[in-house]
């Protein structure tokens, strides 16, 4: 799994012109589910997220997570985090996980990271064209691959 992590002021999803989720302080997450991908990614992606300190304290540290700074979570499947690049202009997206895998780690996923963060994480649509808007506080943004934990 590939996660690009946000902490935004304020951040939204539309589908359709319809708006689906809205929060305002908190985490931003795209997620990408590889072909290799298991419950065991998701459970370790999922506590990551929900301990990683990238809030500021009341010394301006990075010091808080987002269940200590009491923000609130959206999660956005996206396949193209897991494009190869490497040969032509248009990226292969053979690694990514066929939605069928996909859209049921993609739901265990957002109930670990609720469990975790003690409120309902807000997401789009799996698969949907959607619109994502964000205002990245900071910018703090954070990049997690499971098959790589640095």
């Amino acid at each position: 799994m590939r996660a690009v992590i946000q902490r935004v002021s304020e951040a939204s999803v539309q589908i359709e012109n319809q708006q689906v989720a809205t929060i305002k302080r908190g985490l931003l997450i795209l997620l990408g589910i590889e072909l290799e991908d298991t419950l065991e990614d998701v459970k370790w992606l999922s506590n990551k997220i929900t301990q990683l300190r990238i809030f500021s304290d009341d010394e301006g540290k990075m010091n808080k997570s987002v269940v200590e700074a009491d923000g609130s979570a959206i999660v956005v499947s996206q396949f193209t985090l897991h494009a190869k690049t490497k040969k032509g202009n248009r990226p292969s997206y053979v690694k990514a996980a066929r939605p069928e895998k996909a859209f049921s780690l993609y739901e265990k996923f957002k109930k670990g990271l609720s469990d975790g963060i003690g409120k309902k994480v807000q997401s789009g649509e799996f698969g949907a064209e959607m619109q994502v808007s964000l205002v990245n506080d900071g910018p703090v943004t954070i990049l997690i691959d499971t098959k790589n934990k640095e």
